[in-house]
């Protein structure tokens, strides 16, 4: 046998083989659709799953206030993100062992293609919104309720939806809306048409400030980025997970001065004393935060840093 023959030849059908295979990948399509979007972890004996609503472009130029131009563009600089800047939205799911709950629910269908994932992804991480018991809205702005509602329909039919008292006497309140700009009233109109079917349906519930919801979960008023804003406290066996809704929106620009405020906070003051005491307690104290507004899953720990302070997210 010719060996020199036999070898030109297998390495003639190598390189053709390694042209094939090259052509194929590139001509194939580019994947469109992103992996499921929820992170799972155990809280002691309590389950907890981050879920991905999807994202938004936020223009911080427009959003923050009591921050110059050029100390948002060296902020975002440092960490390495410009303007507009990709910004989550996260809801997260307690399973207790006792009770399914649903802490905020994204913005459902009208929030455009790249918003609208969490009901999906809820289901991806292997529950169906039919086994959810109770829901926990932390304010009623549309990125947080909207994904109650599926066209006139209660997307969760056996929940019960439970929000501070303050909140609900707000939004879904026509003397709030006829007071409000005639640009603000969408979102009292968005706010009663989403909460309807479970007030109709008696499953609509508030609560009066700090309140404790079930076993280990617990609301915490937090006033100020809305009349009736609510933290949640998650605890099991000495761990503990506090739940921020819309304390935050920017870690690059917040965590580093947490008295920058953004133009959507009802009481600006407050909602600035409510962020500079929620970082000082958890920095102080090491336990796990979560935030709707945080990159996905919007999880981890905070820690001081100069006179502000760094975020350190949760790890895979």
């Amino acid at each position: 046998m010719d060996y020199r023959k036999l070898t030109g030849m297998m390495c003639a059908g190598i390189v053709g083989t390694v042209l094939v295979v090259r052509g194929a990948a590139a001509a194939a399509p580019l994947a469109a659709t992103p992996a499921p979007g929820y992170y799972r972890w155990m809280l002691g004996d309590f389950q907890i799953t981050a879920l991905s609503d999807g994202t938004l472009q936020m223009s911080h130029q427009q959003l923050l206030k009591h921050v110059t131009a050029s100390q948002l563009q060296r902020a975002l600089k440092r960490s390495f993100v410009s303007d507009p800047v990709t910004t989550s939205v996260n809801g997260f799911l307690i399973n207790t062992g006792a009770k399914l709950v649903l802490v905020d629910t994204g913005t459902g269908a009208g929030g455009g293609a790249t918003l609208g994932k969490l009901l999906s992804n809820l289901r991806a991480s292997g529950y169906q919104p039919e086994q959810v018991d109770e829901i926990y809205i932390t304010h009623m702005h549309g990125d947080h309720i909207g994904g109650l509602l599926a066209g006139d329909q209660a997307v969760f039919p056996n929940a019960t939806v439970r929000a501070d008292a303050r909140e609900a006497g707000y939004w879904l309140s026509e003397r709030s809306m006829n007071a409000a700009t005639p640009d603000r009233r969408e979102s009292f109109q968005r706010a009663m048409a989403v909460f309807k079917p479970y007030i109709v349906a008696g499953h609509f519930k508030t609560f009066d400030g700090d309140t404790q919801l079930a076993p280990g979960i617990r609301a915490v008023a937090t006033y100020g980025h809305t009349p009736g804003h609510a933290n949640y406290v998650i605890e099991s066996r000495g761990e503990k997970l506090v739940l921020w809704g819309d304390l935050m929106h920017s870690a690059a620009v917040q965590f580093v001065d947490p008295a920058v405020t953004i133009r959507y906070d009802s009481d600006e003051v407050a909602a600035a004393a409510q962020r500079r005491k929620a970082f000082a307690d958890a920095a102080r104290n090491g336990y796990w935060v979560g935030a709707a507004h945080l990159p996905f899953p919007g999880l981890g720990h905070l820690g001081t840093e100069g006179k502000g302070y760094r975020w350190v997210p949760a790890g895979p």
